[in-house]
């Protein structure tokens, strides 16, 4: 089977579960998703077995299954009447199973699930007071009821009276091969501002420019890097073309890297957005007054 499944991304988000902490999908899933049997993608992880640790894909006990049954709603878990091993894959082992099944079909319905991940993800961050007070529901049932809140002309008085909360992490390190992951973690720092974004960072390109196409609509973009090359004006001026403008402004005191989200929050990053996750670096959300920065760089 070659024809992509046209998905949409309430389909990825609903077959998303809550496992061990961690969100994952079923290999079951997974493989209709790509168009091949659930054997044959057993058989590559099998194969590159190497490539998925435990992080990436693990199989469920009995309890985690009677567990992914309830969540899921369905009995539909046993094939010919015995129980089957059920393989499960985090976001990233779902990155590394297009990898290893080199097809057309992978590649495209994984970006779609990556983005279905994101969109989770985003509505449990803007919205996690809500799930701390209801702490008896699972939060797979509470971002349904979200989606339907969504529809009500009163939602966003409904959130402004319960109050909002951040879950971005405050300090973290990402490990060499963890491109995605660190590629996420900045797109959804991107995502969060709502007026501005300021980036420190001596080494911009392209692909730095294409990590903020991003940002919300009308949300300004200033970078200050140390050099800025014909090609950087280049790139900025295609960028400009399409999206909100941004400006690059030259700065050569700076040794590390800074992200300013809507002047307040102050992220201090161990690499070069360009490089993420091409080695070893770390991140924290610094306890101090973005104005001190904002002052000096003016």
């Amino acid at each position: 089977m070659t024809e992509i499944i046209a998905v949409t991304p309430e389909t990825i988000q609903s077959q998303i579960f809550t496992i061990r902490g961690k969100y994952v999908m079923m290999d079951r899933d997974l493989a209709v998703l790509y168009s091949v049997e659930t054997k044959q993608l057993k058989r590559q992880v099998k194969r590159n077995i190497e490539r998925f640790p435990t992080s990436f894909s693990f199989l469920l006990t009995d309890e985690e299954l009677e567990n992914l049954r309830c969540q899921s709603g369905t009995s539909s878990l046993e094939h010919g009447g015995s129980r089957y091993p059920v393989l499960v894959f985090t976001e990233a082992g779902i990155a590394m199973l297009s990898a290893v099944l080199r097809s057309e079909t992978a590649i495209k319905i994984s970006i779609q699930i990556m983005e279905a991940f994101v969109e989770m993800r985003k509505i449990l961050r803007d919205n996690a007071l809500v799930f701390r007070r209801i702490e008896s529901l699972e939060q797979k049932q509470i971002v349904t009821e979200i989606r339907q809140l969504k529809a009500d002309e009163n939602f966003e008085k409904i959130f402004d009276a319960l109050g909002s909360s951040d879950l971005k992490p405050k300090q973290g390190i990402f490990y060499d091969g963890q491109v995605f992951d660190a590629y996420v973690f900045v797109a959804d720092l991107i995502r969060v501002a709502k007026r501005s974004i300021v980036l420190i960072d001596n080494y911009v390109d392209d692909t730095v420019l294409s990590m903020f196409t991003k940002r919300n609509k009308g949300v300004s973009l200033t970078i200050y890097t140390k050099d800025i090359s014909k090609q950087l004006l280049l790139d900025k001026k295609k960028h400009d073309q399409q999206y909100d403008p941004v400006t690059i402004k030259q700065f050569k005191h700076a040794h590390d890297r800074f992200l300013i989200i809507d002047g307040a929050e102050v992220y201090h990053i161990g690499a070069s957005l360009k490089d993420l996750g091409l080695k070893w670096f770390a991140f924290s959300k610094m306890e101090m007054a973005a104005s001190d920065i904002l002052k000096k760089l003016i």
